[in-house]
């Protein structure tokens, strides 16, 4: 039996991922593009995750994270893709294939897209290039924090943006982390190293001792009240910004452009620690044979033909092969995303409601710059399930 459903004796393309890269009009459009059906199988990070690693027969392509392939590949849930069927391959840049932009650049902490990239003889994974990729590199961006400008407590203005901010005394009670442990835990050992509290030796790595360094350190400042709120989904997220909640808080980029335009004096920061950085792709599941495969790759290869990245780019993402969809973006939307040059007039997101005004700069600036500033990208850590234990138990104190 086939690997996908049959309708309408048409082939049906199932995409198992979230909400962040998988919206409706880029469903619609390839659709449109490419003749066949396709089917978007939207869940939280965690479900997602699990889903891929227990039933690679329900779905056709999974779209996550490259973290993420530290779950997927040793369950063998998806398979090698082929490098001679991937059109553009030869397009996308440096950062997912060596882990930085220029050949002197600093390689980040954390789990290295690089470095879990290339499939060997033997199955593993490492940066050493060979014919067969386990994800297909696409969207990726640089994360940090973002704070009213207005209620930043005197100690703190006029000093450059820092992570520690979020461990800050000035601010207690007006913190929000993110709920997840995986990138929270990131998020606070970023603070709490920035604040001047510990040393980690790897970030993106932490040791059982370090753990338990952070996560006391958590359920300390958690139990006297420094933090407000943590939330999970963008939605309450959105809601602790528009509230004026919270005064600083962990965040993602479309979280921080959802309503933007209207935000006045909410800005991202630039910590002078670097971003914590996330690379996105797509993997083929193990169960996709035939004709589904065959449509699998016309999917992945139109991810790269330039309008799906342009789309990218009006949600703040990058897409790994930025010349392509250059030509879907005006010369203003292209210096703002990729050039770090201000909006030379209103810029709209990809539905069409202003985003950025006119003046505007991104912050961090080029994209070159931003992604040559990062100090962590999103990574499972060898000792994840006692990350997620402690960390679950120090949010817990209140």
């Amino acid at each position: 039996m086939n690997s996908a459903a049959m309708v309408n004796d048409q082939l049906t393309l199932r995409v198992l991922g979230t909400s962040v890269t998988l919206l409706e009009l880029l469903r619609v459009r390839a659709e449109q593009d490419l003749g066949i059906k396709i089917e978007y199988l939207l869940h939280s990070v965690e479900d997602a995750q699990r889903i891929a690693v227990m039933q690679p027969e329900s779905y056709d392509i999974y779209d996550q994270w490259f973290h993420n392939i530290d779950f997927v590949w040793p369950a063998r849930a998806i398979q090698p893709l082929e490098i001679k069927r991937l059109k553009y391959w030869d397009e996308v840049n440096e950062l997912a294939k060596q882990g930085t932009l220029s050949p002197d650049g600093k390689v980040a902490d954390g789990s290295v897209p690089s470095q879990r990239l290339y499939v060997q003889r033997d199955l593993s994974l490492s940066s050493h290039p060979s014919n067969l990729i386990s994800m297909l590199p696409l969207t990726h961006n640089a994360d940090s924090f973002a704070y009213h400008t207005d209620l930043l407590p005197a100690s703190l203005r006029g000093q450059q943006e820092s992570w520690g901010w979020l461990f800050d005394d000035a601010l207690t009670g007006q913190v929000a982390l993110q709920e997840d442990a995986a990138m929270g835990g990131i998020d606070a050992a970023l603070a709490m190293q920035g604040a001047g509290l510990a040393r980690f030796n790897n970030i993106g790595n932490l040791s059982l001792d370090e753990i338990d360094v952070l996560t006391n350190a958590l359920a300390r400042l958690n139990r006297h009240g420094h933090f407000a709120a943590f939330w999970s989904t963008q939605d309450q997220a959105c809601e602790l910004i528009d509230n004026h909640q919270v005064e600083v808080q962990s965040l993602w980029a479309p979280i921080y452009f959802r309503h933007h335009f209207h935000q006045r004096g909410y800005k991202m920061a630039h910590p002078r620690e670097g971003y914590r950085a996330w690379y996105g792709g797509m993997s083929l599941s193990r169960c996709a044979t035939g004709k589904i495969k065959d449509a699998a790759y016309e999917y992945l290869n139109w991810w790269l033909s330039g309008w799906p990245g342009a789309v990218m780019a009006r949600q703040g993402y990058y897409i790994s092969n930025p010349e392509r969809s250059r030509a879907f973006l005006s010369s203003a939307e292209w210096d703002f995303w990729y050039g770090g040059k201000p909006a030379t007039e209103t810029l709209f997101d990809a539905l069409g409601a202003p985003l950025i005004a006119k003046g505007e700069i991104r912050d961090g600036g080029s994209y070159e710059q931003r992604m040559s500033h990062i100090a962590v990208w999103n990574s499972v850590m060898d000792e994840h399930n006692y990350l997620t234990r402690q960390w679950q138990e120090a949010l817990k104190i209140k």
